[in-house]
């Protein structure tokens, strides 16, 4: 049937390509079974892959909002207290 790529931000494959051996839904979900080398086949929603509609991503949610000059300073003084032994218990 193809390749896909596995695009969700968060999916530990993201990135790499597998062969698509079937294409099915699955308690209302479309899904894809892929076929994985080392371990065999596995099925994945098909909105977590280059398959997925392009609007997919927008149900996800994710934040796209950067980090402002603030946040970063609090992250930066927060490393810092974490990291100085005198600040340790």
């Amino acid at each position: 049937m193809g390749w896909t790529e596995i695009r969700h931000p968060f999916h530990p494959l993201r990135g790499q390509r597998f062969q698509v051996l079937k294409a099915r839904r699955i308690a209302g979900i479309d899904t894809l079974l892929l076929r994985e080398l080392d371990y065999g086949s596995f099925s994945i929603a098909r909105e977590w892959t280059d398959w997925a509609d392009p609007s997919a991503y927008d149900s996800l949610d994710l934040p796209t909002r950067r980090l402002d000059a603030d946040s970063l300073f609090e992250l930066a003084a927060l490393l810092e207290r974490l990291t100085d032994p005198e600040q340790k218990g």
